[in-house]
């Protein structure tokens, strides 16, 4: 009898450890913090570094969320996150803090004629004073009115100083290194390159999706999933729906079967990465860790709409002097404010940061919402993939060639097409889209939901 029950122990303590390893991310135990990183990981999560003592960087950017906004009520209405005084607001929704730490010092790269890196959705934390824009985006919610809204560098280091993990910051820093009254802006960056280096952690970038472990199987069997396309002819699934997967070509989406992903992921990303196009901003190429990052750090203006619901517009004259006038002209108008001639930021006025894909539908149910574009405008991946379909048809001569005049046939014609979504709100600079058949719309969702961390444990 006690054979038995030691043999069926066994089986359930090897049962426990292979579910360890299915299990999302957030249920198994992590990867040990180096001391820095953990130092950061105190600060990113002490609601006490505001000037009411509530709200921490979390509060904006909820690791259940995909590292961004993490109240669904929120991203439904506002989108915009209220700081530490409740009735101050921001411009735009949170971007996500994961997988950032490679954005470069902002600059503009010739050769591609536009701008790469830097921090916040403008760039405007563009590296150059730390050499980290990461660094220095940490820096600017605590001090900023409408955020933490603490009053000085010199708060900030006394509270820092006061906090439980003071000796963790001195073990880190030295002995002596939260001096308040000597050095308050040392210690300020010394508590930006803290946050940073815990949001460059495997914790906040743990590359545990199920895309990659099918990048891991696509590796190991010899296949680059940077090329995969559209096949030929009708053979395979999707021949109908503008992708097939017939015809020679080694990286046709069916070629890649068994890694992992199903038809319908394969399909999007296929298409994502042949038709739509997707790939030229959020790229399939490998970053600094092996995997994909899925953007470019460049800066475009897809041709998005002004969020009414906004609370930004009704913010005092002190803060937006323009009121319900007010238009965000994204990385054009950060160059401007930095003191760049005209002839530099006219060309970028409406342009905001590519965002990375990763965790883009990582949510902690499903009926939570999460908010898409820079102001939240979008309330689905199905809605903002969408758009870019209709942009992307308008940009190539409207809903002709669709049949019968409009989407099915028969339905809606070309002029309620054309007028489906509202005008840009910077029209300037705005990027031409390229047009994929509406049934991809619903693969290339499919494909994107395998982005989620946590999919399984590294």
């Amino acid at each position: 009898m006690r054979k038995a029950i030691f043999i069926l122990a066994l089986l359930i303590l090897a049962t426990s450890v292979f579910l360890l390893g299915q299990q999302p991310a957030a249920l198994a135990q992590s990867a040990p913090l180096t001391p820095i990183e953990e130092l950061g990981q105190a600060l990113f999560f002490d609601a006490s570094l505001s000037v009411n003592g509530t709200q921490s960087c979390a509060v904006c950017h909820g690791p259940e969320a995909g590292w961004t906004g993490p109240d669904s009520a929120v991203n439904q209405t506002t989108v915009v996150y209220h700081g530490a005084v409740p009735n101050r607001f921001g411009d735009r929704k949170p971007p996500s803090s994961a997988y950032a730490g490679d954005s470069p010092i902002l600059y503009f790269d010739t050769d591609e004629g536009g701008w790469f890196g830097g921090m916040f959705w403008d760039g405007r934390a563009a590296g150059a004073t730390l050499g980290d824009p990461l660094a220095e985006q940490a820096q600017g919610p605590y001090l900023n009115p409408l955020e933490q809204a603490l009053a000085s560098a010199q708060v900030l280091c006394v509270k820092v100083r006061q906090a439980s993990y003071a000796g963790l910051f001195e073990q880190v820093w030295g002995a002596g290194s939260l001096n308040c009254a000597q050095d308050a802006g040392g210690v300020y960056e010394k508590i930006g390159r803290s946050v940073a280096a815990y949001e460059r952690s495997p914790e906040v970038n743990p590359f545990s999706s199920k895309f990659d472990l099918f990048w891991d199987a696509a590796v190991a069997a010899g296949k680059d999933v940077t090329q995969i396309r559209c096949g030929t002819g009708g053979g395979g699934m999707g021949g109908a729906m503008g992708c097939p997967g017939g015809g020679a070509n080694p990286n046709r989406w069916t070629a890649f079967r068994d890694l992992g992903l199903t038809d319908a992921e394969l399909q999007g990303l296929a298409v994502f990465n042949d038709r739509a196009d997707c790939s030229s901003c959020h790229t399939l190429e490998a970053g600094p860790a092996g995997y994909p990052l899925f953007t470019d750090f460049g800066y475009d203006n897809i041709g998005a709409r002004k969020n009414p619901d906004n609370p930004f517009y009704a913010m005092p004259p002190a803060w937006n002097p323009a009121g319900a006038g007010y238009v965000d002209y994204g990385l054009g108008g950060a160059l401007r404010n930095a003191g760049y001639a005209p002839d530099v930021y006219e060309t970028e006025l409406g342009k905001f940061k590519v965002p990375t894909l990763r965790n883009v539908d990582l949510r902690p149910s499903q009926d939570f919402v999460k908010a898409y574009g820079h102001n939240g405008f979008f309330k689905s991946l199905d809605d903002i993939v969408f758009f870019y379909h209709w942009r992307g048809m308008m940009d190539s001569g409207g809903c002709g060639g669709m049949g019968g005049g409009g989407m099915g046939g028969g339905g809606m014609g070309c002029d309620g097409m054309a007028s489906m979504f509202p005008e840009p709100e910077v029209d300037q600079n705005r990027a031409t889209l390229a047009m994929f058949p509406r049934p991809q719309v619903d693969n290339i969702v499919a494909f994107l939901k395998t982005l989620s961390d946590g999919y399984f444990q590294r």
